[in-house]
C-alpha cells in the first residue's frame, strides 16, 4: 500500500471525485493557480479548468453563499475556507440557510456541499490562524462534521463527504498536512461517515479524541503503558453524528474516560461526549471523566505548546483517573 502525506491524500480524493462526477467542483480563495495555501488543490486547475476550479474573492460569505446556490442547482461543490478562523464570515449562511434546507423544504431539497477548512494549532499561527470551532457546528442540526487524523481517513472520509446528500463541514488539522505520512489505499477508497475507530485497545481507561490530538493521545498511551496502565484510544473521525455505541461500549469495559480536544474547555465538544457517557454508562464509571482541552483564553502565540492538549497533559489526566 502506498504512503502519502495528509495533503496528498486529500488532493487524491478531490481529483478522483472530480474525475468520477462532473458535478463536483472546487471553489475558494487561491484554490486555482496557487493550489491552496496548503497545496491541497494543487494541479486541479490544470486538469479540470477554471470552470470547475474557481478562484474566488476574499469573502467567506460569498464563497459559502455561492456554493449553496450551486448545490441547489445540481452541483456538488467543495468550498475551501482558507482557515477555520475565517469561517465565521459565512456563519449565517451555514447555520441559518445551509443546515436547514432539507428540513424547511420538507425533504424536497438537499444541499450536497462540503466546506473544507484547516483547523487547530501547532503551527504557531496565533489567535487568528489556530482556532478549533467544531462545537459551533456540531450544535447545529442538519450538518455533518468530520475531522480525520490519518491520510487514509483523510481520503476515505473526504470522498464520502463529497458523495453525501447532506452538507458536511470537513475540518483538516493543519499540523498534519505535510508532517504526517501514512498508508492510503489506491482506487475508490471510501470510509463510512459516523463511525469511530479504536486505534489502540486497552483495559484501564478510554481516551476519546480526534484530529491532531489523536497522535498526542497515542503517545500518552504508550507512555502510560510503561507505568502499567492499559489505555484504549478512540479516534472519533466524525464528530456529528457521534458514534456513541463505540465510545460507550469502550467505557463500560474500562470504567474510565478521558476526552481531549484543542478548543477551549468550557462548552467544548468534550463536554458533550462526557455528558452522553454519563447518561448511558454512569454505573460503569469508576472515576469522574476528565477533559483535556485548551484554556479559557485565545490561543497564545508564544505558549502554544502549553495551551494545547499535548501528550504530557493527556498522560497526567490518564494517571489521575486511574488513581482515583
Amino acid at each position: 500500500m502506498r504512503v502519502l502525506t495528509f495533503a496528498q491524500a486529500l488532493n487524491e480524493a478531490l481529483r478522483e471525485e472530480m474525475r468520477r462526477d462532473e458535478s463536483v467542483l472546487v471553489l475558494g480563495q487561491d484554490v486555482g493557480k496557487k493550489g491552496g495555501v496548503y497545496l491541497v488543490t494543487q494541479g486541479l486547475l490544470e486538469e479540470f479548468g477554471p470552470e470547475r476550479v474557481v478562484d474566488t474573492p476574499l469573502s467567506e460569505s460569498a464563497i459559502i453563499g455561492s456554493a449553496i446556490g450551486l448545490a441547489l442547482y445540481g452541483f456538488r461543490p467543495v468550498a475551501e475556507i482558507q482557515y477555520a478562523d475565517f469561517i465565521y464570515g459565512g456563519f449565517e449562511q451555514i447555520v441559518s440557510n445551509l443546515a436547514t434546507l432539507r428540513y424547511r423544504s420538507g425533504g424536497d431539497f438537499s444541499a450536497p456541499l462540503v466546506i473544507r477548512s484547516p483547523v487547530g494549532g501547532w503551527i504557531r499561527g496565533g489567535m487568528y490562524h489556530s482556532q478549533s470551532p467544531e462545537a459551533y457546528f456540531t450544535h447545529t442540526p442538519g450538518l455533518i462534521v468530520v475531522c480525520p487524523s490519518t491520510p487514509g481517513d483523510a481520503k476515505g472520509l473526504l470522498k464520502a463527504a463529497i458523495r453525501s446528500d447532506d452538507p458536511v463541514i470537513f475540518f483538516e488539522p493543519k499540523r498534519l498536512y505535510w508532517t504526517l505520512k501514512g498508508k492510503v489505499p489506491e482506487g475508490d477508497h471510501v470510509e463510512q461517515l459516523g463511525r469511530a475507530r479504536v486505534l489502540r485497545q486497552g483495559d484501564d481507561v478510554t481516551v476519546v479524541t480526534f484530529g491532531a490530538a489523536v497522535h498526542e493521545a497515542l503517545d500518552a498511551a504508550r507512555r502510560a503503558e510503561e507505568r502499567g496502565i492499559s489505555v484504549e484510544v478512540i479516534d472519533l473521525r466524525t464528530l456529528k453524528p457521534l458514534d456513541l455505541e463505540t465510545v460507550v461500549g469502550s467505557v463500560r469495559r474500562t470504567g474510565r474516560l478521558v476526552v481531549a480536544h484543542e478548543a477551549p474547555f468550557f462548552g467544548g465538544y468534550g463536554a458533550e461526549v462526557v455528558s452522553e457517557v454519563v447518561e448511558e454508562a454512569f454505573f460503569h464509571l469508576e472515576a469522574p471523566p476528565k477533559r483535556v482541552a485548551g484554556f479559557e483564553s485565545p490561543i497564545p502565540l508564544a505558549h502554544e505548546t502549553l495551551y494545547l492538549p499535548n501528550s504530557n497533559r493527556i498522560l497526567d489526566a490518564i494517571v489521575e483517573v486511574c488513581s482515583f
